[in-house]
């Protein structure tokens, strides 16, 4: 194994990390990608058929698929917990018990706090990723005494800060900042960007809507080929109370971002989204008028692969990729 600060972390062959995607990323895709190579992502509702409130349910839905991931590959693998805010924290409490349980190898900790579960975690011997937005939280997580940061750029699909801070200005800043691994996200499809993200001084990339375009993700079809047929400019974010959110354009996000700029009531808009869900357009397929978390990595899909050969293929392109850019440097050297 070569020398790379996320993979001797994570005992992973190659430092992609599969980004955990609500609906998507069930134990098929986690085992492909890990069997492959990378480090796959347990979403937290992917491999379910409806939404549940119930916490008890909640855990042991996880548990289940995480024992199901076990029988698909032998390779370490991630489970997200979603640390959230009030209320909302009572499912990830749960989450971090069944995967302590579960000894999950590594998790993925996003929207919260990293002092919240990071000792817990480590304690129980599982290695912590902790997503930011800005390098100030970058260092509030090592000082928390995470293994690693993601590092999300304003390009990245799914919930993400309020920052407007791209992936190109964010690397290099969270990399100066930390002197743990740096692990990067948004915009990244293909060789191209793994390259570009290594240069800016990141150990990993993180990878989500790539593999959402991918055989073993639990997306519907149509929201596949609504991915495969999107070009250009073809997302866009929106605001969510204390967070924004970077989704592919339809119907849904043209009558949120009216209502929102319109000044609709609070509840009409909690309404409007629990009637719209990722769960609508991932599961039900309402890839037209339901929400679908994406990067602007998008404009750069255009086929569904098997996600270990997708996988596969990127790592034999960035050896033709730096020779590549050899030859384009050499005007410098």
């Amino acid at each position: 194994m070569s020398k790379n600060r996320i993979c001797e972390l994570l005992n992973i062959r190659y430092p992609i990390i599969q980004a955990p995607m609500n609906w998507v990323s069930g134990p098929a895709l986690v085992a492909a990608v890990s069997g492959a190579g990378g480090l796959g992502t347990l979403g937290p509702n992917a491999g379910s058929s409806d939404i549940t409130h119930d916490v008890e349910l909640t855990g042991e839905r996880i548990r289940e698929r995480i024992q199901t991931i076990r029988k698909l590959t032998k390779f370490p693998f991630a489970v997200n917990i979603v640390v959230g805010f009030g209320e909302d924290t009572k499912y990830s409490e749960k989450v971090v018990q069944v995967i302590i349980e579960e000894r999950v190898p590594v998790a993925v900790v996003s929207v919260g706090s990293p002092r919240v579960y990071t000792e817990r975690l480590k304690n129980a011997g599982i290695k912590v990723l902790h997503a930011v937005s800005t390098a100030e939280h970058a260092g509030k997580a090592q000082e928390a005494g995470v293994d690693a940061v993601v590092c999300e750029g304003y390009e990245a699909g799914g919930h993400k800060g309020l920052t407007e801070l791209t992936t190109f200005a964010l690397t290099p800043m969270v990399a100066d900042a930390v002197d743990i691994p740096v692990i990067t996200g948004g915009g990244i499809a293909d060789a191209r960007g793994v390259i570009a993200a290594i240069a800016l001084g990141a150990d990993g990339v993180y990878m989500g809507s790539r593999f959402m375009a991918t055989r073993q993700a639990e997306s519907h079809e149509s929201v596949k080929e609504a991915i495969v047929k999107s070009r250009d400019a073809c997302t866009v974010s929106i605001p969510k109370g204390k967070m924004l959110a970077r989704d592919l354009k339809n119907s849904f996000t043209e009558e949120y971002l009216k209502l929102y700029e319109s000044g609709a009531p609070l509840e009409t808009i909690i309404d409007f989204l629990d009637r719209n869900s990722a769960y609508h357009a991932q599961h039900l397929g309402k890839a037209g008028e339901s929400e679908i978390c994406c990067g602007q990595g998008a404009g750069l899909i255009n086929d569904i692969p098997d996600a270990g050969d997708l996988l596969a293929a990127i790592v034999k392109d960035i050896s033709a990729g730096f020779a590549e850019l050899e030859k384009r440097l050499k005007v410098f050297l």
